[in-house]
């Protein structure tokens, strides 16, 4: 994709929920668009969201904010979904599977009908089956339809094991792929800190590797949404994070490794079903899928993660190629 520099970048947010108003003020905080335009079948809450954002302008950056319709989205660089009902406490992201299918079946038409050629990022859950939807239904090269995937799960996985290891989050790197939900695999078999993997890091620096510890550790990654919802109703603000790292990928042209949903192809033996690996982000969206060297446990793990997914898609949904 080739930006216009007599353009403003616009970004067109649907959906204004917690996630949907809490990306567009992080976004306006980045300073990364010009335009930002926000579409909800709520028009007073978009209304509503679009003024009290104009109201930080002087304070932020020079942006242009208001709520719009469909014909909105003509020339958006790219259009983050976050639209769809929201997980309840005691339900899994699966559960929502059926009611946010429909809502895609009405959204993703109206999008690429109005901007053909912009990027679509999907952020509403089940992220993975909704991502594989999207696709299917706007027609557009799945480069160019993005899930944010594990981009949340990653990074709750860094910051737990930092908190440990006592080591600057962002000098942890280590990845968790498959699912974003209960299926998700950590891959223990590459994490590491200054390139070191987490058992010789934690050897050679007097920490104690504890294999129990470091399950429980990936046990709070994959069910902190749940504890997260169950106190506060919701999680928005660090997927909101995740969602600008991903436009500021595309933005920038970057090309960034973000762990984020797409469609896999012959990868240990997974074909057709959106799910999240390390991925090279520019300009035209997804430029690669990295293929990781797994362990066995992994690819196992993985496998498993891709099954439970395709059951959805091709099986309860009826997305068949």
């Amino acid at each position: 994709m080739i930006l216009d520099s007599h353009k403003p970048i616009r970004i067109a947010v649907v959906g204004t929920g917690n996630v949907g108003s809490t990306f567009a003020y992080a976004l306006l905080n980045s300073g990364l668009a010009g335009e930002i335009v926000l579409i909800d079948r709520n028009k007073v809450k978009a209304e509503g969201e679009a003024m009290d954002l104009r109201h930080a302008v002087p304070l932020t950056h020079s942006t242009r904010i208001w709520a719009g319709d469909y014909e909105d989205c003509k020339g958006a660089v790219v259009t983050v979904i976050t639209a769809g009902t929201s997980q309840k406490p005691g339900e899994t992201r699966l559960d929502l599977a059926h009611r946010n299918f429909g809502i895609m079946q009405s959204i993703i038409p109206e999008i690429v009908k109005h901007n053909p050629n912009g990027l679509l990022l999907i952020a509403s859950n089940p992220v993975d089956i909704l991502s594989y939807a999207s696709w299917k239904i706007s027609g557009l090269p799945a480069t160019r339809v993005i899930g944010s995937g594990t981009i949340l799960d990653t990074a709750r996985f860094r910051a737990m094991l930092s908190h440990h290891i006592g080591v600057d989050a962002r000098s942890v790197h280590a990845y968790i792929i498959g699912e974003h939900g209960d299926s998700e695999v950590p891959v223990w078999s590459l994490a590491n800190i200054a390139g070191m993997d987490l058992q010789d890091y934690c050897r050679e620096n007097c920490q104690k590797y504890d294999p129990q510890l470091f399950n429980r550790i990936f046990e709070d990654t994959r069910n902190a949404a749940y504890e997260i919802i169950q106190r506060k109703g919701a999680t928005y603000y660090a997927i909101a994070s995740g969602l600008v790292r991903i436009v500021e990928a595309v933005l920038r042209g970057q090309d960034t490794v973000l762990s984020v949903s797409t469609l896999i192809s012959d990868y240990y033996g997974i074909n057709d079903v959106y799910l999240s690996l390390p991925c090279v982000i520019g300009h035209d969206g997804i430029k690669q899928v990295m293929h990781l060297n797994l362990d066995k446990t992994e690819q196992e793990g993985i496998r498993s993660s891709a099954a439970v997914l395709h059951k959805i898609l091709h099986e309860d949904l009826k997305l068949n190629t």
